[in-house]
């Protein structure tokens, strides 16, 4: 107990980590709701992309990467870790926000897959712990892209183009997921690019108003 109270004294920003319990108990709650009839999402390109159970592997990397992200910046760049935080939890509030107003589901997920392998092993798994309902915008993709965004924001990172490189392929791959493993329609993904353009402005264009001192002291910058 005391070192956790010594973790919160000394990283007092990590109050803002609290969005995420909230974020869960609600997303539960609209999934569990009764009553609410979904509003089926489709789109005509949705039919011309092909099921490829391998797009598997990177749509579980995203948990990694999201985690890292914010491990990243929490211990190395506080006001960078701000402005991510708030990137993701505005759009992730919108998103509850729609779910709550106007449920949404998917009818894209394939009735039989004809191989038996690792991978599809592991769709099968996905599919039975992640429902078809409340997906638009799609979170994994927002996500993604908040991240990729911070950091290529960062000024402690953007000179690194190995990183950068990595990012932009991982953050793509993750993309293509959700629309190769029919978790989302390409509807779900392009009102995520949309919301993310939307929120970029007052996230990260706007300069921020420089913090009292004593608040620096407290963050180290």
């Amino acid at each position: 107990m005391n070192a956790l109270k010594r973790f919160f004294r000394n990283h007092r920003h990590a109050w803002a980590l609290g969005y995420f319990p909230f974020y869960l108990v609600a997303f539960f709650m609209l999934e569990r709701m009764p009553g609410r009839t979904p509003h089926i999402i489709h789109s005509s390109l949705d039919a011309l992309i092909p099921f490829c159970e391998y797009f598997v592997v990177p749509y579980f990397l995203w948990f990694v990467f999201i985690a890292v992200t914010l491990w990243w910046f929490f211990f190395n760049d506080v006001p960078g870790y701000y402005r991510l935080m708030s990137y993701l939890c505005a759009g992730m509030t919108v998103f509850l926000i729609v779910s709550a107003l106007w449920p949404n589901g998917l009818h894209l997920r394939p009735a039989y897959i004809p191989r038996d392998n690792l991978f599809v092993d592991m769709v099968r798994f996905l599919y039975r712990i992640d429902t078809s309902t409340n997906v638009m915008p799609s979170l994994h993709v927002y996500n993604t892209l908040c991240c990729w965004v911070a950091i290529g924001r960062s000024s402690r990172l953007r000179s690194n183009r190995l990183l950068q490189a990595g990012t932009a392929v991982l953050s793509v791959s993750i993309i293509l997921s959700t629309l190769f493993l029919k978790q989302h329609s390409f509807v779900d993904v392009s009102t995520a690019f949309m919301l993310a353009f939307a929120l970029y402005f007052p996230c990260y264009a706007v300069r921020p108003a420089r913090r009292p001192r004593r608040l620096r002291r407290l963050t180290g910058r």
